[in-house]
């Protein structure tokens, strides 16, 4: 009887910890949002870069580190983007989702702004042996680690090693190579809301069905979001413009927009002097649209467009780096700069 007793208090006591929705730490508030539209009401997700952060100079909290350590699920852009995150999840036992390595997902080399064809597939991919509506491929496919794996980039279309670098020393990613702003393109951000719902689902089983519905209540609504931001650009695809770095090409090649140069070519680095002139002598002959960058100062992206003649925008915010976070932070993140955008090429 002792013995029976004991089993049933056991079986009762393991219920509610099998039945715990993951804990779940993402990076940026754009991962966030979208984790938190597919988690919806049961539980939240943990944002690291909160208002305000730059990810090119954060450093983690002790409370952060916890946080990582005991995550169920960290969910994030890459190694191309933080690469202090890579260092950070060294050796813990959780899992992890690295959105740029999820197979279908469009990805792209710096300086790459023109259109891409979505429909025809004319770009590189994260793995092309897939559906690139993300249904088609498995789990172990999806960009997923589980605990300190290693992980092998050997395979990758790009190469990543002049990407390295060192956020002790100098703390911007290496603007040569593949850019790491994917989740720019809102048909990457739908397909990982697929992905990150069928990871939620493999840890969490009881509600896998939520988190599947919550995806694709969220697909669809970006989907609509993403028809209204194209027809509202269309008046400004033929109007090149200038920003403050090179961080707008997938949002750029999505919706045919022309981002015809940049102050800076990475983030922690101040532009050089022969850049600067160039980019002067370039911008006189025809006077564009220049646009200041959130996280960074705006009086040399003004003073630019005072010498040249250009109109200075507002400030874009590639990151969300300003918005209040949430599940509605990816909306109104391409909302924004959808209307930055508009606010100084539109005709």
């Amino acid at each position: 009887m002792r013995y029976t007793i004991s089993v049933a208090l056991a079986s009762l006591l393991a219920g509610p910890a099998l039945a715990e929705v993951p804990r779940v730490v993402t990076d940026l508030p754009p991962v966030h949002s979208l984790v938190a539209q597919v988690m919806g009401d049961l539980g939240e997700p943990d944002l690291l870069l909160g208002q305000g952060a730059d990810p090119h100079s954060f450093q983690l909290r002790p409370s952060q580190a916890r946080a990582l350590a005991n995550a169920d699920l960290v969910v994030w852009i890459g190694p191309e983007m933080t690469r202090w995150l890579e260092r950070a999840l060294e050796g813990r036992k959780g899992e992890e989702l690295r959105l740029m390595q999820v197979a279908g997902t469009h990805l792209q080399d710096f300086g790459e702004g023109a259109a891409h064809d979505h429909a025809g597939h004319g770009h590189d991919h994260a793995d092309e042996d897939h559906d690139h509506a993300g249904e088609g491929h498995e789990h172990a496919d999806e960009g997923h680690s589980h605990g300190d794996e290693a992980h092998d980039h050997a395979d990758e279309d790009h190469d990543h090693a002049g990407e390295a670098h060192d956020h002790g020393e100098h703390e911007g990613h290496s603007h040569t190579g593949l850019d790491p702003h994917a989740w720019l393109d809102p048909e990457n951000a739908q397909l990982w809301l697929t992905a990150v719902a069928r990871e939620l689902g493999h840890l969490d089983p009881e509600n896998a069905a939520t988190y599947a519905a919550n995806a694709e209540a969220a697909r669809a609504a970006l989907a609509e979001l993403d028809r209204e931001t194209a027809a509202r650009l269309e008046q400004a695809q033929n109007h090149p413009f200038y920003v403050f770095h090179d961080a707008y090409g997938y949002f750029a090649g999505h919706y045919g927009l022309t981002v015809q140069g940049s102050v800076s070519a990475g983030d922690a680095a101040a532009p050089g002097a022969a850049h600067l002139a160039d980019l002067r002598a370039e911008m006189a002959g025809a006077p564009r649209c220049i646009f200041p960058e959130a996280q960074h100062d705006a009086k040399l992206a003004r003073q630019i467009a005072q010498e040249t003649g250009a109109k200075a925008g507002p400030a874009l915010d590639p990151s969300g780096s300003t918005l209040e976070p949430g599940p509605q932070l990816y909306a109104n993140l391409i909302r924004g700069l959808a209307d930055g955008i508009l606010s100084c090429v539109a005709p």
